[in-house]
């Protein structure tokens, strides 16, 4: 292959013991020639090809240095998986873990070295990451340690309502912690940049309140007033279209009616919620703060219907589908930054 190629997309495998490998060949089965000319897979071919067995398709994969002279195999990045290792089925293991998190890493190196335009991953497992020595909260924690980026944010995009998140993955009493207005305001400038690549000339933002009614004046808490609202200021004398804080048992449903195109949560669940409520099977995961831009299905590996034929790939789907937005607008604007 010319080193000088770059695939529109890279499909990381996830984890070997779920249900990863059967969406992504489902996905792949969908795609039209040229889509899939542009798409990249990050992970071991005979798992792949047992995958499309598994789901009644003829695909078959070359690894990446034959792909060119082999136009008919879809290309993978190889990732093999050690011939010791016990990666059972619809199990946790750390092989699993291991095999995870070398997927994520070549894919990083592929979209460092220009090879790549945008990530999309299929789902991996905490618990096998962790079995294996790789302690990470998930993807986008993973993705920030080996781009040395700062910090990141979780983006939950659907086509009725998205959600940018203050905090992820740690406990409801370390979120409060993180409601800062520097934290704030760097979720805002995140989100208001990451819709600007998309096309999107003024975002309307919107930021949830913490606390039920916002604290109301104080009486259920004060970080509605001490720290958001001065944040929310600070971005309005700086031109962004923002407005907050709001009561969070109202601003989603005003986001869901048009007047917003993006809510900041507070914290994981209060943004999560609603967005699986109403769109379960089509929300996308969205890394932004990064230097590298990664999509990901919104679900888990699960393990119960695992290598069973059974997979829908529709959340895949969405997020191949965004992932290629990302890439028209990189190059719309081959020189902005995310």
């Amino acid at each position: 292959m010319s080193r000088n190629r770059q695939y529109d997309i890279a499909i990381t495998m996830g984890d070997p013991a779920g249900i990863g490998p059967e969406i992504i060949c489902r996905a792949i089965a969908d795609m039209s020639p040229s889509a899939r000319a542009g798409t990249l897979l990050v992970g071991d071919p005979a798992i792949f090809r047992r995958a499309a067995q598994t789901i009644g398709s003829n695909l078959d994969f070359a690894p990446l240095d034959m792909a060119d002279a082999d136009i008919d195999r879809v290309a993978v990045a190889v990732v093999e998986a050690p011939a010791d290792a016990d990666i059972p089925d619809g199990e946790i293991s750390a092989g699993a873990g291991d095999m995870a998190f070398r997927c994520i890493a070549r894919a990083v190196e592929l979209v460092q070295s220009g090879q790549a335009g945008v990530i999309v991953t299929a789902p991996l497992n905490k618990a096998a990451l962790h079995a294996a020595g790789h302690y990470y909260d998930g993807h986008t924690g993973m993705l920030a340690a080996l781009t040395g980026a700062p910090s990141s944010f979780m983006l939950l995009a659907s086509e009725h309502l998205s959600t940018l998140h203050v905090s992820t993955h740690v406990s409801l009493r370390e979120a409060i912690d993180r409601v800062t207005p520097e934290r704030i305001i760097a979720t805002v400038e995140a989100g208001d940049e990451h819709l600007r690549s998309l096309g999107m000339a003024n975002p309307r933002i919107a930021v949830a309140g913490l606390n039920p009614h916002c604290g109301e004046g104080g009486i259920f808490g004060d970080e509605d007033t001490r720290c958001i609202a001065p944040a929310v200021e600070t971005l309005k004398a700086r031109g962004f279209e923002v407005s907050g804080p709001i009561s969070a048992d109202t601003v989603f449903f005003r986001a869901s009616q048009g007047e917003f195109d993006l809510v900041v949560a507070q914290y994981h669940d209060q943004g999560h919620i609603p967005v699986k409520l109403i769109a379960f099977d089509t929300t996308v995961n969205v890394s932004l703060g990064l230097p590298i831009r990664r999509t990901s299905v919104d679900h888990g590996t699960a393990f119960d219907i695992a290598w069973q034929g059974r997979a829908d790939a529709t959340n895949m789907g969405a997020a191949i589908a965004y992932a290629h937005r990302l890439v028209a607008g990189m190059r719309a604007n081959p020189n902005g930054r995310e």
